[in-house]
């Protein structure tokens, strides 16, 4: 692990500098063997904040802590605990993808493909209310794709279906006899 620790502003003393490697260490269990650069500077913002800033890169990625606490030390506490969960949560999104693309690159051989035919595939449910011919159109409208829409006829009681023609300016109604 390559460390390098700066001050501005603020003297980078060897009991920061250690104290900012042994917390770093921390993170070190997260890439084994590879290469990993830490930039850490530290900074005095006013008389009572101090700022700790880190910045870990390694492999083409890169993780981002920046602090402020009156004390030095709780400001590298609080980076360093930043940094470990942002490393967590992209090792584990990496290892969620390599595992989903090696489920989807399996080579099923010896496996016949299957074609579903004259089955249903898809199943939409909604409620059925009471409306007039004119709201069923209205609503049929409204739901962009659709070319149908199911509704009980307010005046009949019964299940109709309306439907937009071919030529998308005329609709037809489904109407059950008796």
């Amino acid at each position: 692990m390559n460390i390098t620790i700066t001050g501005k502003e603020l003297k980078a003393t060897d009991a920061i500098k250690e104290y900012a490697e042994k917390k770093l260490a921390r993170i070190e269990k997260y890439f084994g063997e590879e290469e990993v650069d830490v930039t850490v500077t530290i900074k005095k913002e006013n008389v009572t904040s101090e700022i700790a800033e880190m910045y870990v890169s390694v492999k083409g990625m890169s993780y981002k802590a920046v602090t402020e606490d009156k004390d030095l030390y709780a400001s590298i506490d609080k980076d360093i605990d930043i940094l470990e969960g942002q490393i967590r949560k992209s090792k584990a999104k990496r290892e969620k993808m390599m595992k989903d693309s090696s489920i989807k690159q399996m080579n099923l051989s010896g496996v016949a493909e299957v074609k579903v035919e004259d089955e249903i595939v898809k199943s939409i449910s909604y409620d059925l209310k009471p409306i007039s011919v004119d709201d069923a159109k209205i609503k049929l409208d409204e739901r962009k794709g659709n070319i149908f829409y199911t509704f009980v006829n307010v005046d009949t009681g019964k299940v109709n279906v309306i439907f937009k023609l071919k030529d998308s300016n005329n609709y037809g109604l489904v109407e059950p006899e008796a």
